[in-house]
């Protein structure tokens, strides 16, 4: 008998508008399951596996392997996580419009250079190489948009201290007009984008990122019309900018990934100013240790970060780094914790770490959903162990 709210695969494959063979490979490819299975084997979807639908078929016309779509993909979703899923998605669209129109033009070039001298210019058929297999790193940015954003939406509809980290961490700035910015590592701007009513006029910020398609998500964030900021692609180890350039570098939860830390600190000190300033933020050990408690309880051989991010650059070894460079440095620390009521949203998170999570609980997920269902149904709170260094440089 059909449960209410639930199609047939029949029905789901209409009026989606694909076959029925293709509904039931993608459930022997493990990609879209049905939601309910009856007695006599009968698969039933929801309107859940819609959207979930939507996203294989979007990834699949970008030009996705099933293999990397069933990893790009993410659990169930309410609303939240459905805008928030569209949102990359449409990120990621414009990345692709953006690249074949780079494409276009190559060939136009190349063919205009080709009728006028009557051989071919081997540089301009690189360049079309280059432009032609960029899909994997379209995948990568997927992916590390996907986590960026599964992280902040956590902390942004949980968080118990009213004043969201990115204001509080603005607040620290102390910015004001005629000074010069650089934020190093700005990830999609959501530093800026976050605080824009605060912001004077007549500063200059240079947002910077090792990733360009970062770089692109923070530009159309921000908007290229605000004359205020400016953007660069670079390694934060070499900054391309003379010495004492800068009255502020702000690097939020960047320096544990850098792989010399001192060498992002020497090079940070040499651009700022007498009297400027480095903000640099990061976590203690404590940070989130709930988290890594819930999974291990699952699953204990999973590891959700290969790397211990706070014995790199932590609250409690920072201070002896940093006063290597600068001659003052204090820590501020942000009153904070979590207290999440879904499993959906910690889910997402669990999914975005560096570890090995997805090694264990691809095949289990439901399993794992019902699991933490238990443990959020009365609410499930997370230690937040973070702040910020404030360095001045004084010599």
């Amino acid at each position: 008998m059909k449960k209410a709210g639930y199609y047939s695969s029949g029905e789901f494959a209409r009026m989606a508008g694909v076959t029925l063979r293709t509904i039931r490979y993608y459930d022997k490819q493990d990609i879209l399951k049905p939601s309910f299975i009856s007695e006599a084997g009968a698969r039933f979807y929801t309107d859940k596996d819609f959207a979930r639908l939507q996203q294989i078929l979007l990834l699949k016309y970008l030009g996705f392997s099933l293999e990397d779509i069933r990893e790009m993909l993410i659990g169930d979703m309410d609303y939240h996580f459905m805008l928030n899923s569209l949102d990359i998605q449409l990120k990621l669209v414009r990345d692709r419009i953006e690249q074949m129109q780079l494409v276009e033009r190559a060939i136009k070039d190349t063919s205009e250079e080709i009728r006028k001298e009557h051989a071919i210019d081997w540089n301009r058929m690189l360049t079309l190489i280059h432009l032609t297999s960029m899909d994997q790193s379209l995948k990568t940015q997927y992916q590390n948009a996907s986590n960026i954003s599964a992280r902040i939406n956590l902390h942004r509809l949980y968080s118990q201290n009213e004043q969201g980290w990115f204001p509080w961490l603005y607040g620290q700035t102390g910015l004001r007009r005629g000074m010069k910015v650089l934020e190093a590592g700005c990830g999609d701007g959501t530093l800026w984008t976050d605080n824009r009513e605060r912001l004077p006029q007549g500063v200059e910020i240079v947002l910077s990122d090792i990733s360009e398609g970062m770089l692109r998500d923070a530009r159309r964030a921000v908007g290229s019309s605000d004359g205020r900021f400016s953007y660069r692609v670079f390694d934060c180890h070499q900054i391309p900018y003379e010495e004492a350039r800068f009255d502020l570098v702000i690097a939020n939860h960047v320096l544990f990934y850098c792989e010399d830390i001192r060498q992002v600190c020497r090079e940070v000190s040499r651009v700022l100013k007498p009297g400027g300033r480095f903000l640099c933020s990061t976590y203690g050990k404590n940070h989130m240790k709930e988290v890594s408690q819930l999974v291990q309880g699952f699953d204990d051989r999973i590891v959700l970060s290969a790397d211990k991010l706070y014995g790199r650059f932590g609250m409690e070894n920072g201070a002896g780094i940093l006063e290597e460079y600068f001659s003052e440095c204090s820590w501020k620390k942000y009153e904070d914790c979590l207290v999440v009521p879904k499993p959906e949203p910690l889910i997402s998170y669990v999914l975005s770490c560096h570890g090995n999570q997805g090694q264990f609980l691809t095949e289990r997920y439901k399993e794992f959903r019902t699991y933490v269902k238990k443990r959020t149904d009365k609410g499930f709170k997370i230690t937040k162990e973070a702040g910020v260094f404030i360095c001045e440089k004084t010599f």
